[in-house]
């Protein structure tokens, strides 16, 4: 069947495999060790508040059926064993119907987190590791050759992803049109790396280059990955190396990994393959009719993508099989950042002392030079980045951090990179103020040691401590 399979692209699909099974398990592992303060049975947004209200259908998940936090830990640590398998070779030396049934296990564990995380989960990668991963299931191991469907599904997906962002790019903020947005976004993003300053202060004229690069990354060399070898293969590599430069600018959590992956997908890659037999035809029959449906779900995504009302980061069915993707759509001109701080005092006044929580990624202590985490995600710190945006951003959760923070909640202290009370002595009080922040020149870096400048804005939360009794 030379029409149904691709032998050149079998170190592509090999390279492809361990890859996303390496990022299945940072996904897991994310999930294991922060879900008891975030959506544990006493966490901020709990699991079973969420399927009480919300029914199966909409939110198809394991935990409807039962939830503990026991349960939750073991279904992520269940995934990181099969990823580790996944990724140690595990898929290749099984039967194929067993492979197929291998790669659908952590698609199955991973979207039962998803729909019950809420807000904590509300991240377009999230949807993407899924569409790829249920690709991943199709895609066959050493008994059989890679589909050809399956490839161009996979390229239909990093299709969507880089021309998306490059769109709504276009569509949404005139910085990107005039060049200028990354005169901000570097030191504007969620999350800055230990590099981001270094390219915060290029010169602005570089700057400009590197606009005007991303859009034809994302707008024009999109449309090479359909056209024939070597075209597809440079048009992936060069997503590749924009990808590893986001990689070096920031920390995006396994956004940019997850699309080098895909681009890997598009490779091909000297080696000789090994001689197989025809795929069986049950392969043949379920791949084939498994693809024409994810052909005909794609229709909305892609009306979508070319609407002048384009959405970004939204699932279009309760499995996360089709999604639409998109990032920075509008850059923001000013940082701000909310600091929460604590004191024992007595009476909460400015001459109390009040103690900074400092967290693990995020901007605080200005002397501290940012870290590098990405792929790994720090869901907290991602979401106080939106808080600093809007208060909005924070109702559904931010009252019920502080309530933690004052009962000194060892799940939520975990979060943190450091808290000034230990969790048998928490503060009497918790308040948090907005500070604008801004990269340090090199001469006030040379002088204060301080990468970041801070003012004080205003307050965010007054003053609060918990009930008597």
């Amino acid at each position: 069947m030379e029409w149904f399979t691709a032998t050149e692209y079998w170190p592509s699909r090999e390279l492809f495999q361990r890859a996303l099974a390496a990022l299945y398990a940072v996904a897991f592992l994310t999930a294991a060790l922060q879900f008891r303060a975030l959506t544990g049975e006493r966490g901020m947004l709990p699991v079973p508040r969420f399927v009480a209200r919300v029914p199966f259908r909409r939110s198809p998940s394991l935990f409807h059926l039962y939830y503990s936090d026991r349960f939750f830990a073991a279904v992520a640590w269940a995934g990181c064993a099969v990823s580790a398998a996944l990724l140690a070779g595990l898929g290749s030396v099984v039967p194929l119907w067993a492979a197929m049934l291998l790669w659908l296990v952590p698609w199955l564990l991973y979207l039962s987190i998803v729909n019950v995380g809420q807000t904590w989960y509300a991240f377009g990668w999230e949807s993407l590791l899924l569409e790829v991963g249920f690709l991943a299931v199709l895609l066959g191991n050493d008994e059989v050759a890679p589909p050809v469907v399956v490839l161009f599904l996979l390229r239909w997906v990093l299709f969507r992803v880089e021309f998306g962002a490059g769109l709504i790019k276009m569509r949404g903020d005139a910085c990107w049109r005039n060049l200028t947005c990354l005169y901000h976004h570097h030191e504007t993003q969620p999350m800055p790396g230990p590099l981001s300053r270094f390219f915060h202060h290029l010169p602005r004229p570089l700057h400009r280059v590197e606009a005007a690069a991303n859009h034809v990354t994302q707008l024009v060399v999109p449309f090479l990955l359909f056209a024939p070898q070597p075209v597809a293969s440079a048009a992936a590599a060069l997503m590749i190396l924009t990808q590893l430069w986001l990689v070096l600018s920031g920390n995006f959590s396994w956004l940019n990994w997850i699309t080098v992956v895909l681009a890997l997908s598009a490779l091909r890659l000297p080696s000789d393959a090994p001689r197989v037999p025809d795929p069986p035809l049950w392969y043949v029959v379920v791949v084939l009719a498994v693809s024409a449906l994810l052909l005909l779900l794609g229709f909305r995504p892609a009306r979508n993508m070319v609407s002048r009302r384009q959405v970004m980061n939204r699932s279009f069915d309760p499995l996360h099989l089709v999604n639409t993707y998109g990032a920075f759509g509008s850059v923001s001109r000013v940082r701000y950042e909310v600091v929460i701080e604590g004191t024992s005092a007595a009476t909460p006044g400015a001459d109390a002392d009040w103690r900074a929580y400092e967290f693990r990624g995020k901007p605080g202590d200005p002397r501290r030079r940012p870290r590098q985490f990405a792929p790994y995600h720090l869901r907290l710190d991602w979401l106080m980045w939106f808080a600093a945006l809007s208060p909005a951003y924070a109702e559904p959760w931010f009252g019920r951090l502080v309530e933690r923070l004052l009962a000194g909640d060892r799940d939520t202290l975990r979060l943190l990179r450091a808290s000034p009370f230990p969790p048998d002595a928490p503060p009497r009080y918790v308040r948090a103020r907005l500070f604008r922040y801004r990269f340090s020149t090199r001469r006030e870096l040379r002088e204060t040691g301080a990468w970041w400048q801070r003012t004080y804005v205003r307050d965010f939360l007054p003053p609060t401590r918990l009930a008597d009794g």
